[in-house]
């Protein structure tokens, strides 16, 4: 081989790996693709995660203003309230002997 193709054939290998080093880790190369990827699936993941939350939230809100049966359970479990007609009894609980 002469000492021209052997320049010529380092030079091109030189040239191939620039590529390739480019390819595989330039702005748009083959793994800011992948990082792409694993993004695009986290967010799908979380928009159908918020899709299911914003569902619950609506069921949650018509509940609200048209279930009366369901606000006065909230208002008992959550604010504690009871009606004008209930007793409510309180009892203390025993102190145990040490």
């Amino acid at each position: 081989m002469t000492r021209r193709k052997r320049l010529l054939l380092i030079s091109m290998l030189i040239a191939m790996f620039g590529f390739l080093q480019v390819i595989l880790f330039g702005d748009n190369g083959y793994l800011e693709l992948l990082r792409l990827k694993s993004t695009h699936q986290k967010l799908k993941h979380t928009q159908a995660r918020l899709t299911q939350e914003n569902l619950e939230l609506y069921r949650s809100i018509d509940r609200l203003k048209n279930d009366s049966v369901y606000v006065e359970n909230i208002a008992r479990q959550e604010l504690g309230m009871i009606r004008s007609d209930e007793v409510v009894f309180t009892f203390k609980r025993p102190v145990k002997d040490k």
